[in-house]
């Protein structure tokens, strides 16, 4: 497996985040300023209470048909999010989202200071390829003990 760590390809990336206050549409908007997929949800001591991501926007949002401008994010985005720490390896961190199905995971310190934001798109093919080769291999191993 490579070992290259979550803190290593996420170089010079910006924490995007929003009280738990913020609407919808003020999400929405910080997320196409920053061109990333998702917001963290954070209290303004630091506590992280959620994740906002893209998908939220369209499954819980959109195809409601609720109103962006006076939807709080609290309302909807997924709370308590899985984090991962800075120094998990990119394809530990790609198998749990396959796993799990997840498209973005918070990164958090050592410390549990939340550093910000890992989506498959920090991962190098090779190491979506391990990832989708130890599921696959999981699975399989799985399957024979059933």
């Amino acid at each position: 497996m490579s070992d290259r760590t979550v803190s290593q390809s996420i170089i010079h990336r910006n924490l995007v985040s929003l009280p738990p206050h913020s609407t919808v549409l003020e999400a929405a908007c910080i997320m196409t300023k920053a061109n990333t997929g998702s917001v963290l949800i954070m209290t303004t001591s630091g506590t992280l209470k959620g994740i906002l991501t893209e998908r939220d926007l369209m499954t819980r949002v959109v195809a409601k048909e609720l109103k962006p401008g006076s939807t709080s994010v609290s309302e909807v985005m997924t709370p308590n999010p899985h984090c991962i720490t800075s120094e998990m390896t990119v394809s530990n961190a790609v198998l749990i989202m396959i796993e799990r199905g997840f498209r973005h995971l918070p990164i958090t310190s050592t410390t549990g200071k939340i550093l910000g934001v890992f989506s498959v798109r920090d991962a190098l093919p090779k190491e979506i390829g391990e990832a989708l080769s130890l599921a696959e291999f999981l699975d399989q191993a799985g399957s024979s003990l059933a």
